[in-house]
């Protein structure tokens, strides 16, 4: 495990989209820069293909059967794929002892909104269907079966498209979500968020205008406000039910003051929201495990929030207590 923060912010500029870039390259690169030919923790992969989505499903060595974590990966709506994403999510398999579903979903602009929502939207459903048929034919003598536990995980812009296949699910698929945690996560594209007007903000790695030239690229101007796009605008009736959330990002992301404004709005609906946030670091420091000892303690953590349930009680602060003595 490393410790060079130069390196990983250099690594992590790579997720950075100027004006000036070809869309290609800005793919080409993500992937060339987060690619790894091994994974972590002899995670092993195979390919699924829901209608027109490949899937890699990716299992540890270890998993539970009745546990799997759908992520959406980011890559400001244009770029990120399976390859590039691949050792990261093969990295939370492991640490939740979760089989992973990361999905190829289709991109902007030639597959503008709702192309990568309706997507992940049939990945959801057929991927908790598989699981709660091979649960139904594993059922105890009495004929008890475990029902599907889903863990959605995202990052960047692909919490914008994860909170929109939440808010979209009902019944028994929305309740089968356990919890749902966001890395650094966009929440408002509309026009009135102060990010995009007066705000002045340290971020390391993106700007306003960046992510409002992918905000662009994913939907027409009128649809900023739409909370399948821009998930802060949300109302009441969408967060009644929601599950756990946790928050991992860093103190000084644009994005900052609105995963804040989402907790203060989850929880004065009586909805558990925790944020986790780790000072000094860059956006996404996750992604640099290579250069960050901070990143693999913070896969770590997210471990320990889900498999905690498994045997205890212990509750989300008294992991945050007992990892924040090893930073």
């Amino acid at each position: 495990m490393g410790n060079d923060k130069r390196a990983a912010l250099k690594k992590l500029k790579n997720l950075y989209l100027s004006p000036k870039m070809d869309l290609n390259d800005f793919r080409i690169r993500i992937d060339e820069t987060f690619s790894s030919v091994f994974l972590p923790n002899n995670v092993e992969c195979e390919e699924k293909t829901y209608r027109i989505t490949k899937c890699d499903v990716l299992s540890p060595e270890m998993f539970s059967s009745n546990r799997v974590l759908l992520y959406i990966h980011g890559g400001s709506f244009v770029a990120g794929s399976r390859k590039a994403y691949r050792p990261f999510v093969a990295a939370l398999a492991n640490a939740t002892a979760s089989k992973a579903f990361l999905p190829e979903f289709q991109l902007a602009p030639a597959h503008p909104f709702p192309s990568s929502l309706e997507d992940v939207q049939h990945v959801f459903q057929s991927v908790y269907i598989e699981t709660e048929t091979a649960l139904s034919m594993t059922a105890n003598g009495e004929g008890f079966a475990k029902v599907p536990e889903i863990l959605i995980m995202a990052d960047s812009s692909g919490a914008s498209i994860a909170l929109a296949l939440l808010y979209s699910l009902k019944g028994k698929f929305r309740e089968a979500v356990r919890q749902v945690v966001l890395f650094s996560p966009w929440l408002d594209f509309s026009e009135e968020n102060d990010i995009f007007t007066s705000k002045k903000v340290s971020d390391e790695l993106f700007t306003a205008d960046s992510v409002r030239l992918c905000s662009e690229h994913y939907t027409y101007q009128e649809n900023w406000k739409n909370p399948l796009v821009s998930p802060l605008k949300a109302g009441r009736d969408l967060l009644l039910d929601f599950p756990p959330l946790f928050i991992q990002m860093a103190d000084k992301e644009l994005f900052y003051d609105d995963a804040v404004t989402f907790q203060s709005m989850l929880r004065n609906l009586g909805r558990k929201c925790e944020l986790d946030i780790w000072k000094g670091m860059p956006p996404l420091f996750q992604l640099a495990d290579e250069e960050l000892s901070e990143s693999h303690l913070a896969v770590e953590r997210i471990g320990k929030l889900i498999t905690a349930k498994d045997h205890s009680k212990e509750s989300v602060h008294e992991i945050q207590l007992e990892l924040e003595k090893t930073l």
